[in-house]
C-alpha cells in the first residue's frame, strides 16, 4: 500500500514540477533563440571577398587623392580629390567594420578577385574580353604601380594634374566594375547598396574627371 503524501510533501512536488516546467521553457527560448540569430558571410563568400578588395582599392585612391591635393594649385581638382579621398576613407571603414561584424580577418589567403567567380556566369571581372583580372604584375585591375606613385609625388602643376587624372579614371573604371559584380553576387544587402551607391558615384565623377582631363 503506497503511503499518502502529507501536504507539505505535495506542495513541494508542485513546486518542483512547476520548476521543470520553467527550465524547458527557458531551453526552448534559448535554443529558438540561437537557431534564428544572424547568418553572417563566409570568408570565402563574395561579401568578405568584395569588403576585403575593395578597401584595398579604396586606400590606394585615398593615397594618391592626398598626394595631388598638394602639388597642384587648381582649386576644383583638389577639392575633387579631397572628396574622393573623404568618401572612399569613409566607405573603407565601414567595409573594415563589416569583417569585424562577421567574426573574419581583415585579409584571406584567397587570392584577390577569385570572389569574383563565385557567381553564375561570371569567371572573373566583367571588363571586357581584353581585361585579365589581375595585371602582370599581381595588382587588382585599376592600381597604379609603385612606379607610377612615384612619378605622381615627384609632379607637379599641370603635370600632376594630367598624371592623377589618367590614374583615377582608369582606377575609377575598374573600381565600377569590382562594384558591379559586388551588387550581382552579394548575398548581404549592405553589401549590395555600398556596392551600388561605389558604382553611380565612381562613375559620375569618371565623366567629371574626363571633362577635366580633356580640358588640359
Amino acid at each position: 500500500m503506497t503511503p499518502s503524501l502529507s501536504g507539505w510533501q505535495k506542495r513541494v512536488l508542485l513546486a518542483l514540477a512547476g520548476i521543470a516546467v520553467l527550465a524547458l521553457f527557458a531551453l526552448a527560448f534559448t535554443a529558438g533563440r540561437v537557431s534564428s540569430g544572424p547568418s553572417f558571410p563566409s570568408t570565402t563568400s563574395s561579401d568578405a571577398g568584395f569588403a576585403r578588395d575593395m578597401q584595398v582599392h579604396h586606400n590606394q585612391a585615398v593615397e594618391m587623392s592626398m598626394i595631388v591635393r598638394d602639388n597642384i594649385t587648381d582649386e576644383t581638382l583638389r577639392s575633387i580629390a579631397y572628396d574622393i579621398a573623404l568618401t572612399q576613407q569613409q566607405q573603407a571603414g565601414q567595409m573594415y567594420a563589416w569583417l569585424e561584424e562577421w567574426g573574419l580577418d581583415q585579409s584571406s589567403a584567397q587570392p584577390r578577385m577569385e570572389w569574383m567567380a563565385a557567381g553564375g556566369g561570371h569567371s572573373g571581372m566583367e571588363m571586357g574580353a581584353d581585361t585579365a583580372p589581375m595585371t602582370p604584375g599581381g595588382l587588382m585591375p585599376g592600381m597604379a604601380t609603385e612606379a607610377q606613385l612615384d612619378e605622381l609625388r615627384a609632379a607637379r602643376g599641370e603635370d600632376a594634374e594630367r598624371l592623377y587624372l589618367n590614374l583615377m579614371i582608369n582606377h575609377h573604371e575598374a573600381g565600377v566594375d569590382m562594384a558591379r559584380a559586388g551588387a550581382e553576387l552579394a548575398g548581404t544587402e549592405q553589401v549590395r547598396t555600398l556596392a551600388t551607391k561605389i558604382q553611380s558615384g565612381q562613375q559620375a565623377e569618371i565623366t567629371l574627371m574626363q571633362n577635366m582631363l580633356d580640358a588640359l
